[in-house]
């Protein structure tokens, strides 16, 4: 295992458009024409704030753009496109997350608010994500 390797963390997540979501609770949609894409190596990145998804699975989902922002990556400032929110699963837990667009190279980067409102964190020694020990496992939300 190389050194760049040393810490990784993958996870897989399953990513649903959230407005194909509501038109098929609505009766609008079948339900199995919402369209969700399952990945199984997401990257855990708590050096990333939200979930990035490359610009084909943007496509795949049928996301619209919503604005244009300044992020920093390690290459220096850039401009990305910030998408409509998805559902986010992992491990049977959920939550609503704004996408933003990385170049297809990039794979899906897990970040720090998806994380947070899921209630998972990095177990580093074992390598993988683990419900919040502070909350004995289980998905919490704290309210201050």
């Amino acid at each position: 295992m190389g050194s760049e390797t040393m810490g990784r963390v993958l996870t897989e997540a399953t990513i649903e458009n959230l407005k194909d979501l509501w038109d098929a609770e609505r009766g609008m949609l079948p339900p199995e024409k919402v369209r969700r894409i399952t990945v199984p190596d997401a990257l855990v990145d708590t050096g990333a704030t939200l979930l990035s998804l490359p610009t084909r699975l943007i496509r795949q989902l049928g996301l619209t753009p919503r604005r244009t922002r300044t992020v920093i990556s390690s290459t220096g400032p850039a401009e990305a496109t910030l998408y409509d929110p998805v559902r986010l699963t992992i491990q049977d837990r959920d939550c609503t997350a704004d996408v933003m667009e990385v170049p297809d190279d990039v794979p899906v980067l897990i970040g720090q608010l998806p994380l947070e409102n899921l209630d998972l964190v990095v177990d580093l020694r074992a390598r993988r994500l683990t419900g919040n020990p502070a909350h004995g496992g289980e998905q919490v939300f704290e309210l201050y």
